[in-house]
C-alpha cells in the first residue's frame, strides 16, 4: 500500500522527492520506497522529513502514533504547583548553560529579571557566542495587557511591569543576535525556553501567573509536546514588533 499522504504532502509543497531526500540526507531511493512501499522510516528520518513539510510526522505515519505519544509522555520532566515551586537554582542552571537558544514569551517577566539582575548582560553574552535571543514582551499600551492586568487584579501595574522589563533589557538589546519584540495575543502560556529545555507558565483565568503551575519538558527527537509549545511561540513572534 502506498503512503498518499507523503505523496501528496510533498507535492502540495512544491517539493520533490529528490529535495526532501538531500534534506533528510538519505537516497532519493529511500524516499521512493517511503511513499510507494509505505515504508516507516527511522525516527531521525520521520522528524526531519515532517519539520522539512510541515507536517507532524504521525499524519504522514500514522503507525507510530503510540511511539511518538510515548516519547512526548517522556518529555515531560516535572510539574510545579506553582511557579514558586520552581527552584531557583533551576532557573539558574538553565540560563547559565544554554548556548543556542534563549526565547521567552511573557507579558512581563519581571520576577526573572528581578531575581537574576546579571541576566541581560548573560543574554548579551550568549548572543556574542552565537546563541539565538529572543524575548517577547507584552505591548503595555494593548488592550490584551490591559485586560491581563484587570483579570489578575493589578489594573495598570502589569503594563507597567512590562515597561521595566523592556528597559532592563534595553542595553541587551544593543548586542547583535539579541531580538526583542512586543505582542498583543491573547497570552495562554508564558514560555522560556534554554536550549533543549523548556518551562511552560499556563495562565488561568483570574489568577496571576505566579501562583500558576509550571511544567518543565525536555525535548526528545520524535515527541511532539516541546515542538508544539515552540510552535506556539514562533507563531506570536511572526505576530510581534520591534520594541
Amino acid at each position: 500500500m502506498a503512503n498518499e499522504r507523503l505523496r501528496a504532502t510533498i507535492s502540495a509543497k512544491g517539493e520533490t522527492v529528490q529535495s526532501v531526500a538531500q534534506h533528510v540526507g538519505v537516497d532519493p531511493k529511500s524516499v521512493e520506497r517511503w511513499i510507494t512501499t509505505d515504508r516507516t522510516p527511522h525516527r531521525g528520518h520521520r522528524w526531519k522529513a515532517s519539520s522539512f513539510l510541515g507536517v507532524d510526522e504521525v499524519y504522514l505515519w500514522p503507525a507510530v502514533t503510540k511511539q511518538a505519544e510515548t516519547a512526548s509522555t517522556s518529555e515531560l520532566v516535572t510539574y510545579y504547583p506553582h511557579r514558586g515551586a520552581v527552584p531557583a537554582t533551576l532557573w539558574s542552571s538553565l540560563i547559565e548553560q544554554a548556548s543556542s537558544n534563549v526565547e521567552i514569551l511573557v507579558y512581563a517577566g519581571l520576577f526573572l529579571f528581578d531575581s537574576h539582575p546579571d541576566l541581560p548582560d548573560q543574554l548579551a553574552d550568549k548572543a556574542k557566542a552565537g546563541a539565538q535571543v529572543r524575548v517577547l514582551l507584552g505591548d503595555p499600551e494593548s488592550d490584551m495587557v490591559r485586560q491581563r492586568g484587570e483579570e489578575e487584579g493589578i489594573g495598570s501595574d502589569l503594563a507597567a511591569r512590562a515597561r521595566i522589563t523592556r528597559r532592563y533589557l534595553e542595553p541587551a538589546t544593543r548586542t547583535p543576535g539579541v531580538e526583542v519584540r512586543l505582542h498583543d495575543t491573547i497570552l495562554y502560556n508564558s514560555i522560556y525556553r534554554f536550549d533543549d529545555d523548556v518551562l511552560v507558565n499556563p495562565h488561568v483565568l483570574g489568577a496571576p501567573a505566579g501562583q500558576n503551575p509550571v511544567l518543565h519538558f525536555r525535548y526528545i527527537p520524535g515527541a511532539r509536546t516541546f515542538r508544539h509549545y515552540m510552535k506556539s511561540f514562533d507563531y506570536a513572534w511572526e505576530q510581534g514588533t520591534p520594541s
